[in-house]
């Protein structure tokens, strides 16, 4: 029976990809930390200066990101804010719908709560897998996302990549089961550098996917201790109630 375990967790990766399932790039593990307000404050200037392009987050307010990230409303005018939009506005941009699914395929989509929906490990990964195609519209394909419909808009900042696809034979058929990825060009920064730049669009990306988050966990901590307490009292006057009675 022993056996038999052993030898159905060793076939479970070819089942996968029998079944169809394929080849997924390992996820990395991003460093979140709502409490660094400054790593937030960088991918607040990143996102804004990279992603809000094309890229909304229709339901954060500029005021909202600035007062929470302790930046001066003031300041936040002059470095966040590139358009005709006021302080208490929402972080939209005016690019056309029509137009932006004939460049791109489809819309861009908003980025609220894509920490939430893919998860920060998942975009984390991605930022950094881009690599050389130049069968693809922009050049340039990803490892996480396959056929990715987006140019690399952060190339500047870590050069280019390319990609060795690695195969193996799996039930007599040439299947892909890895990805290696090497630098062809250097970019601005070095890798750790582009590494950290990375991670704090992350993180700015998770703090937008729910901002009152570490409120939220004060709270909760603050309720649980209440919880504590109280219950503590109520154990107490059960057992006034019922001495009588025992």
């Amino acid at each position: 029976m022993k056996k038999l375990l052993v030898a159905l967790i060793a076939l479970l990766p070819s089942l996968a990809i029998a079944a169809g399932g394929g080849f997924s790039y390992p996820l990395e593990e991003a460093r979140i930390d709502l409490e660094d307000k400054a790593s937030l404050q960088r991918g607040a200037a990143l996102f804004i200066n990279y992603c809000l392009g094309c890229h909304q987050t229709q339901y954060q307010r500029y005021q909202r990101t600035a007062e929470d990230l302790g930046i001066p409303l003031d300041l936040a005018k002059d470095n966040l804010i590139f358009s005709d939009q006021k302080i208490g506005q929402k972080m939209t941009n005016s690019m056309p719908k029509e137009g932006s699914a004939a460049w791109f395929g489809k819309q861009p989509p908003d980025l609220t709560l894509v920490a939430r929906v893919r998860s920060p490990d998942w975009i984390y990964t991605y930022l950094k897998t881009f690599y050389v195609d130049t069968n693809k519209t922009f050049n340039v394909n990803n490892a996480v996302f396959k056929d990715v419909g987006m140019p690399h808009v952060l190339q500047d900042l870590q050069g280019t990549q390319e990609a060795e696809m690695v195969y193996d034979t799996v039930h007599g058929k040439e299947t892909l089961v890895g990805i290696k990825l090497t630098q062809k060009e250097p970019g601005s920064l070095t890798p750790e550098e582009y590494d950290q730049a990375v991670n704090d669009l992350v993180n700015y990306l998770e703090y937008v996917g729910e901002p009152s988050k570490l409120d939220s966990h004060r709270i909760g901590t603050w309720v649980l201790v209440f919880l504590a307490v109280f219950f503590v009292f109520i154990y107490l006057l059960k057992k006034e109630y019922w001495r009588d009675v025992h």
